[in-house]
């Protein structure tokens, strides 16, 4: 069985990437496949990637502020466009009251600075149920 593809993206203007980064690796070496879209995405290329590579999840990195905007455009893409069953989830520096609102919206989990790396990676694999 193929491993779980997997889209980190970094959406809006925000141009610090280092975190994106590491979990696209911490992910990759936990055994699922990657695609890294690079900086300064916008929710319809986000999705657009997601779709055409027919991923099961997409992680956004975003520290800039704008994460209620853009994570709420993308939970409306996947559910415009039939693919709402994609897991949604982030990181970055986002209030637990923000967090919270976010998790209510649909958003699967969000990560905040200095939480572990393995703790992403079993979260993932449980949510998309992967034995990798």
């Amino acid at each position: 069985m193929a491993p779980p593809r997997i889209v980190i993206a970094k959406p809006g203007l925000d141009g610090h990437d280092r975190g994106a980064k590491i979990i696209a690796r911490v992910l990759r070496d936990a055994g699922f496949e990657v695609i890294y879209t690079g900086l300064h995405q916008t929710p319809d290329q986000i999705v657009a990637t997601a779709i055409q590579e027919d991923v099961k999840a997409i992680g956004l990195s975003i520290l800039s502020g704008a994460h209620m905007g853009l994570f709420t455009k993308v939970l409306e893409l996947l559910k415009e466009t039939g693919a709402s069953e994609i897991v949604v989830f982030g990181g970055g520096i986002i209030p637990e009251e923000d967090r919270q609102k976010l998790i209510t919206m649909g958003v699967g989990e969000i990560f905040t600075p200095g939480a572990p790396t393995q703790e992403i990676v079993d979260w993932l694999k449980n949510s998309l149920k992967a034995s990798i």
